[in-house]
C-alpha cells in the first residue's frame, strides 16, 4: 500500500497542528456524540482493540535508538497509527455520528498520512536497513504472518517511558463520556 505523497512544508505544517487540530476534534466529539447502549456495545470494543494494539507496539518500540521489527512491528510498520485509526474508527460507532466519523477520517488523511511520511524519512536517516524492513512489511494494512526477523518480548518499561498509559486514560476518559451521555 502505497501512502499519499504530501509535500514537505504541507507534511511539517500538518506534524505542527496535529495536537491543536486533536483538542479540536476532542471538543467535537464530546458535543457531537450521541452514544446508545448499542452502539457502545459495538464501538467501544473496537477502540479497546485499537487501544491494545498501540499498548502491544509501545512495549516494542525504543524511538530513535534502534529499528523496531518485533511484535506488531512484525506484521505492520506503524501499529501505533493503525491502533490509533482503529480506536477512532471505534469512538466514532461509538458515537453515532456520521460527522465524526468523516472527521475522524479527516484528521487521519490530512493530519496523520503526512505524520507517517516525515517519520519513514526519519527513519531511513537513521537506520540504513529501514528500506529494507520496509520492502518486508507494509505500512497500514498489516501481514498475516510475521516478516522474518528478531524476536523479542514485550517490555513494560518501554510501555511507561513510551507514556501509552496516557492512551489508556484518554480511553477511559473517551468511555466515560459516552457512557454519561448515552445513559443520562
Amino acid at each position: 500500500m502505497n501512502l499519499l505523497r504530501f509535500p514537505k512544508p504541507y507534511a511539517d505544517a500538518a506534524a505542527r497542528l496535529r495536537a491543536p487540530a486533536g483538542f479540536v476534534l476532542v471538543a467535537l466529539f464530546a458535543w457531537l456524540a450521541a452514544p446508545t447502549p448499542a452502539s457502545l456495545g459495538w464501538g467501544l470494543p473496537l477502540a479497546a482493540l485499537g487501544l491494545a494494539l498501540r499498548a502491544w507496539a509501545a512495549g516494542h518500540i525504543a524511538k530513535d535508538r534502534r529499528l523496531t521489527a518485533t511484535g506488531p512491528y512484525a506484521y505492520v510498520r506503524n501499529p501505533l497509527y493503525l491502533g490509533s485509526l482503529t480506536a477512532a474508527a471505534g469512538f466514532a460507532l461509538a458515537s453515532r455520528s456520521w460527522l465524526l466519523a468523516v472527521l475522524f477520517a479527516a484528521f487521519f488523511v490530512l493530519l496523520y498520512l503526512p505524520a507517517i511520511q516525515l517519520e519513514q524519512q526519519h527513519l531511513r536517516e537513521l537506520f540504513p536497513d529501514y528500506d529494507a524492513y520496509a520492502a518486508r512489511v507494509p505500512a497500514l494494512l498489516p501481514r498475516l504472518r510475521p516478516a522474518e526477523g528478531p524476536a523479542a518480548r514485550f517490555c513494560w518499561r518501554l510501555y511507561r517511558y513510551n507514556r501509552e498509559y496516557q492512551a489508556l486514560l484518554g480511553y477511559l476518559a473517551a468511555a466515560a463520556l459516552l457512557c454519561w451521555k448515552a445513559w443520562r
